[in-house]
């Protein structure tokens, strides 16, 4: 058990580099799996789910070192086609490995992926896709059996969502496959460019990443290569937060602007002070932040579902009221229960929440049920007067490298026991 105890209402100074990107990182680990060579991956981040997939890559067959940021991720001796249930479970985005294991081995067994309820997150997208490619799939008891006896092959696929995960899992399957793959309404967002760069500079042959439609060109074979992940955008908007609530001046390093471009104007209309210059980000913020009017998640481009938490946070002490509209998950509002028990003013109606913000928050013990809410209750205990005691076993780890390191750095008052 990990608890976090913050003493809140001290100002944060100074400068962090972002780490590497968990989504980013997470499907290119995977990826990995098609190349029977070695692979070179820098600033990876130190995280519990990228040291999951480092189990799932070993399980495999793979050999894996780490050092620092930086993995040697060697293919070649893959030996196996599955994965246990226990590793499955430990997250979501474990089911990305389907499309990278049918791709090198034309089978794989594996069971349904676990991670954060945030409602639900059927892999229908994934499966009927796979299945358009030649993958007969077969469902007992929780466990999953694909097999392509033919190879796979390239068609097109058009998901009725934008995925992320299914986008990542076509991408996968099609590198290998025969003849050419195209995919219409795919997800747009920098991970799913970040993955493509990677398999490219493997040998793969992908365009239209980060647009609604990708082509990808089946090749016979991949090799090794070096890639730099880039830097996580939701690690940024969650810093970003964390200086609003405390009023605070901060400099983040390593950030890609136009992966925020839906973020920094509620930032600004809030009152806070952003500029980006070379990559170094510096964001200075008022006493007190305005609320701004309305936050709608929706895929990117859109706002973020993964920031929506981190900045509810910074909704519950602004001026005036801000609207909230989870568009992308039925159950991403589990901190506000624990928002209130800081004294923040929150009412819900199905995916709307209405948060009127209060001049202070108050210390309390509280509950992480997810990762983005974990850190939301990071954010928030910042601001709040007395010390805070959060319980973020299990989830704030899988996301976020050192966090309570990262605000100690800027002067906060955290303890980690």
């Amino acid at each position: 058990m990990a608890k976090l105890f913050i003493e809140g209402g001290r100002k944060l100074k100074g400068e962090v580099k972002l780490q590497g990107a968990k989504n980013s990182a997470l499907p290119i680990l995977a990826a990995t799996v098609l190349t029977a060579d070695e692979s070179v991956l820098h600033n990876c981040p130190c995280l519990t789910d990228t040291e999951t997939s480092i189990k799932i890559l070993r399980c495999l067959g793979a050999k894996v070192n780490r050092h620092g940021h930086t993995l040697v991720v060697n293919t070649k001796d893959i030996s196996s086609d599955s994965i246990s249930d226990s590793l499955m479970r430990q997250m979501r985005s474990s089911i990305v490995f389907l499309g990278a294991i049918l791709g090198r081995c034309g089978r794989a067994k594996l069971s349904f992926p676990g991670g954060c309820e945030l409602g639900p997150r059927p892999i229908d997208l994934h499966l009927e896709a796979l299945r358009q490619m030649g993958t007969e799939i077969t469902e007992h008891h929780g466990e999953l059996v694909c097999c392509a006896p033919k190879g796979l092959n390239g068609t097109k696929i058009s998901l009725s969502f934008p995925s992320v995960g299914a986008t990542e899992n076509i991408m996968l399957a099609a590198t290998l496959a025969k003849g050419t793959t195209v995919i219409t309404n795919a997800a747009r967002e920098p991970e799913i460019e970040d993955l493509a760069d990677y398999l490219n500079k493997c040998g793969a042959c992908i365009y239209g990443a980060g647009e609604g439609t990708i082509v990808i060109e089946g090749r016979e074979e991949l090799h090794g290569t070096s890639h730099n992940i880039i830097p996580d955008r939701i690690v940024a908007a969650t810093l970003m937060s964390a200086a609003a609530v405390t009023g605070s001046d901060i400099v983040l390093k390593d950030v890609i602007p136009s992966h925020l471009s839906a973020v920094i104007p509620v930032f600004e209309e809030a009152g806070c002070s952003v500029s980006v210059k070379e990559g170094i980000m510096n964001i200075e913020c008022p006493e007190r932040p305005k609320a701004w009017s309305l936050t709608r998640t929706t895929p990117y481009p859109g706002f973020p579902t993964d920031a929506q938490a981190p900045l509810m946070a910074m909704a519950t002490i602004a001026k005036g009221t801000t609207v909230f509209v989870e568009n992308v998950f039925e159950s991403r509002y589990k901190h506000i229960g624990e928002f209130l028990r800081l004294g923040a003013n929150v009412k819900t109606v199905g995916k709307v929440a209405v948060v009127q913000g209060v001049e202070k928050l108050y210390s309390s013990s509280l509950q992480a049920q997810d990762l983005r809410g974990s850190a939301a209750l990071v954010v928030a205990a910042l601001s709040a007067q007395g010390v805070a005691e959060i319980d973020t076993t299990k989830y704030l780890d899988r996301g976020y490298e050192d966090f309570d390191g990262v605000l100690l750095s800027l002067g906060a008052k955290i303890q980690k026991i």
